[in-house]
């Protein structure tokens, strides 16, 4: 044995092992022991915040930056504050692991009537509720607590998302030995005859091509494949687009960018070289009522869709073939041939994507049609941009990324307020890079309190915080100026200061010539910075107004003669590729229809 190393300290090191250096959380008497391991750990910070739902939040935020994320709440009262955003994290492949500190096994067995349980001896209920939003679930004892600590990490790292572990107060301080080697998480690898075939049919499809689009999103950098098709559109300077949710994961900087694509909400280039391209090769996409209203016409008869372990080529399904695997091939086609599949024929690009009134006055009111442009001007290669669902997220959907920039946004689970946490955890994962929050008064209501988090870690993120007054994207999808979509006036200048932050800066912007002064000094800050800028309640960015246009509320709509195309089958996934990212069996498939 090795001295007083414990079950807890295993735990530590296989976190560490993953890239977690920061574990979030809120302390409760049944994880108390186990933080005395976390405090002592030389590899790994704790990082205490105001709720358990924004350590989730948090946790999430540092995952998507670093690859791993970690945090620990108390059973029942904290676990299930924080279930929210682990349920995030599930729906958009987010590797986050949630620790649970739990009553003595001894308590357990006895059904002992503890507080923070339901009072009925049963201490497995939440262990159930996590089923349902983690990829992997372990309930520690003492003699099984290294292999299932091991197979919920594994898990968790293979199929990017959450892992869930209730650790009793007794198991965390059991003996246990260090590691004995390196955690491993093995993916599938291709058949070599799926592989084949697949290359076969995708050279066939795309020998009758004219033209050629690519389309990616989220799985491709949840995935790790980001490199890989870079070099998928560099070999035929194939014109390329993202949705709103993969944000990022191309370069917005190169000439082959067209910009992001949102259905009928998309600008015309766009449109034309996603939806007009003789075959499309769509790389790690999933639509959804908030990334394209569900109104994307993309003809899968002419599609090359490329998920996690599974790629379809019309109505022929190709597994297990891992996405790295299938995009590598489809780049030793595209350069075999020799061809460029450039599109002189898209409509020209604009000055800009956004719809920047130059020769508005500078001294009157600011609106959101000369705000993005200014938030994009402001961008710098490297920074870490987060947008909150809203005004924020539909805004800078119409912004170029500069170079190397990072983009975070949650549009699937869309739970507003994600991102003021999740600049805690991304900023902790990586100090160096300048972090921006884009967020708006309604969404900064719900997780305020973690600008005190922010101010204690000493974090310099610069939020931008668009004040409409209202929650405005509900007013534009539904109830107009119904008082449902209110919200209590803050005076947000004066908030970090009451929260402990006398040296951070803030400022407010209500004309474009405030907005470009404030921009200018936020520009290099040397703490937390708070720009509040306030644009009317009813003005909406283009790409908003063009959603709206188009129905985004669709989804929800009873009415089906406003719907002229099946919602639910245009935002459907399928099931063989996002059922489980990593199925216990794969069996080869190469070529049946439906798969």
């Amino acid at each position: 044995m090795s001295g007083d190393y414990a079950v807890g300290d295993y735990l530590l090191a296989r976190l560490a092992e993953i890239g977690v250096r920061h574990l979030f959380g809120v302390p409760g008497d049944y994880n108390m022991g186990f933080l005395d391991h976390v405090i002592d750990h030389d590899q790994i910070s704790w990082v205490g915040n105001a709720n358990e739902l924004n350590a989730a939040y948090a946790a999430d935020g540092y995952a998507r930056v670093s690859g791993a994320g970690a945090l620990v709440t108390t059973y029942g009262v904290g676990e299930l504050s924080a279930i929210n955003g682990i349920a995030g994290a599930y729906a958009e492949y987010v590797p986050v692991i949630h620790i649970v500190g739990a009553p003595s096994t001894a308590a357990q067995k006895a059904g002992a009537l503890l507080h923070h349980t339901l009072g009925d001896g049963d201490y497995r209920h939440f262990l159930r509720a996590h089923a349902e939003v983690t990829a992997a679930q372990a309930y520690l004892s003492a003699g099984h607590a290294i292999a299932e600590i091991d197979r919920v990490l594994a898990t968790s790292q293979r199929e990017r998302r959450p892992g869930y572990l209730v650790l009793p107060t007794d198991v965390a301080a059991s003996p246990a030995e260090p590691p004995a080697g390196p955690l491993t998480a093995p993916v599938p690898e291709a058949s070599a005859r799926v592989l084949a075939r697949f290359t076969d049919a995708a050279r066939t499809m795309l020998a009758e091509a004219g033209t050629l689009g690519v389309l990616a999103d989220f799985l491709v950098d949840r995935f790790g494949v980001r490199a890989e098709l870079a070099e998928l559109v560099a070999a035929g300077q194939i014109p390329n687009a993202t949705l709103s949710m993969g944000k990022g994961v191309l370069d917005e900087s190169a000439p082959t960018f067209v910009g992001t694509y949102s259905g009928a909400a998309s600008t015309k280039r766009v449109h034309a070289a996603v939806e007009q391209a003789d075959v499309l090769l769509s790389v790690g996409v999933r639509f959804s009522d908030s990334t394209t209203g569900c109104s994307h016409r993309t003809d899968p008869e002419r599609t090359i869709d490329v998920q996690p372990f599974a790629t379809y080529v019309g109505d022929r399904v190709f597994a297990p073939l891992p996405m790295r695997d299938a995009v590598r091939a489809l780049t030793a086609v595209v350069a075999a041939s020799g061809r460029s599949w450039a599109r002189p024929d898209l409509p020209p690009v604009p000055a800009s994507d956004l719809a920047d009134d130059a020769a508005s006055d500078s001294t009157a009111s600011l609106r959101q049609a000369q705000l993005w442009p200014a938030i994009q001007g402001f961008l710098q290669p490297g920074d870490i941009v987060l947008a909150d669902l809203g005004t924020s997220l539909f805004g800078a959907q119409a912004m170029r990324l500069p170079t190397g920039a990072t983009f975070i946004g949650q549009p699937l689970w869309a739970s507003i307020g994600y991102t003021l946490p999740a600049t805690l955890g991304a900023q902790l994962a990586a100090p160096g890079r300048r972090t921006i929050l884009l967020i708006g008064d309604g969404s900064a209501q719900v997780t305020a309190q973690e600008l005190g988090t922010l101010l204690q870690e000493g974090c310099k993120p610069i939020v931008l915080l668009i004040n409409n007054g209202r929650y405005t994207i509900e007013n534009a999808l539904h109830g107009g100026e119904r008082r449902y979509n209110d919200l209590p006036q803050w005076n947000w200048t004066l908030l970090p200061a009451a929260m402990g932050g006398e040296s951070a800066t803030t400022m407010r912007a209500s004309t474009p010539a405030e907005l470009s002064t404030a921009l200018a000094r936020a520009a290099d800050p040397a703490d937390l910075m708070l720009l509040e800028t306030v644009v009317p309640t009813s003005d909406l960015p283009d790409v908003l107004l063009r959603a709206t246009e188009h129905s985004l509320a669709g989804a929800n709509d009873s009415n089906p003669a406003r719907r002229p195309n099946d919602t639910r089958a245009r935002c459907a996934v399928r099931a063989s590729s996002f059922r489980s990212a990593w199925p216990a069996r794969v069996p080869d498939r190469d070529g049946d229809a439906g798969g």
